[in-house]
């Protein structure tokens, strides 16, 4: 059964060369995407005098990030599995591919690439806000909280089938281009409502450099939620026990 996969791992694991490599590739990865995806959102705003929550700036937001998931995911396929956000970790982790130890290595990667791109953005562009993600006037947390959950486990999903599943085959690029576009796609369609993270390190770094954490909890709640179960369904149902997992996202091994 893939829950009987499940580990802690060891101390020395997550101290292992490899596992730290992994760790600086989660990290620049991380940073490349929030640099993108918040910078394009900052530009735009810019550019349009503060209109960015519009129905082009949202187009703007969605082709940004699908543009930048898909190289970040892309450069760090082969070092790190390309997770750059923690609840695919976490996803991953539910379904036995990873360790409880080196999920923690990667989350911390994760978080303090997000901090580094919006501070870096925030001297690049003399000073102005990397906003937090925030819900709409008439959108409460709790709807915030469902649309995290159905957006980030269609992401997840899409992940386990073009990159975990060892039945995908051979299909090269074709996996960071669909967690790119599932990314990008669910922007279009939730981005108005509480701003689309499905991510808690894009959510985490803004909010650290604005400080304001309200309803930051939905950020990092309904994203879990939502990978965990789709890491759930997919090992259960459509992996089973037969195979063991691809090795981009094996269990890192000392």
């Amino acid at each position: 059964m893939p829950i009987s996969r499940i580990s802690v791992g060891t101390p020395d694991e997550a101290r292992h060369p490899d596992t730290l490599r992994s760790g600086l590739a989660e990290f620049i990865s991380t940073l490349i995407f929030v640099f993108a995806g918040q910078g394009s959102g900052m530009a735009f705003a810019k550019l349009t005098e503060g209109a960015a929550n519009t129905p082009a700036g949202l187009v703007a937001a969605s082709i940004a990030h699908a543009f930048a998931l898909f190289v970040a995911v892309a450069v760090g396929a082969n070092i790190s599995g390309g997770h750059v956000n923690p609840a695919v970790t976490f996803g991953a982790f539910v379904g036995g591919n990873i360790t409880l130890l080196n999920g923690i290595v990667y989350w911390i990667a994760q978080l303090l690439g997000s901090v580094a791109a919006c501070a870096l953005l925030k001297f690049a562009t003399g000073g102005l806000e990397t906003a937090a993600f925030a819900c709409a006037t008439d959108v409460s947390a709790w709807n915030a909280l469902v649309m995290e959950i159905v957006m980030t486990f269609g992401l997840v999903y899409t992940v386990y089938a073009t990159a975990i599943d060892p039945k995908k085959g051979n299909i090269g690029i074709i996996a960071p281009l669909a967690i790119g576009l599932i990314v990008g796609a669910n922007i279009l369609a939730g981005g108005a409502f509480d701003g689309a993270s499905m991510n808690p390190a894009v959510s985490f770094g803004p909010a650290v450099m604005s400080w304001n954490w309200t309803n930051h909890w939905i950020y990092w709640v309904g994203p879990l939620i939502g990978a965990g179960i789709a890491g759930l369904i997919y090992e259960f149902i459509f992996i089973g026990h037969q195979e063991p997992a691809s090795a981009d996202y094996q269990r890192l091994s000392a």
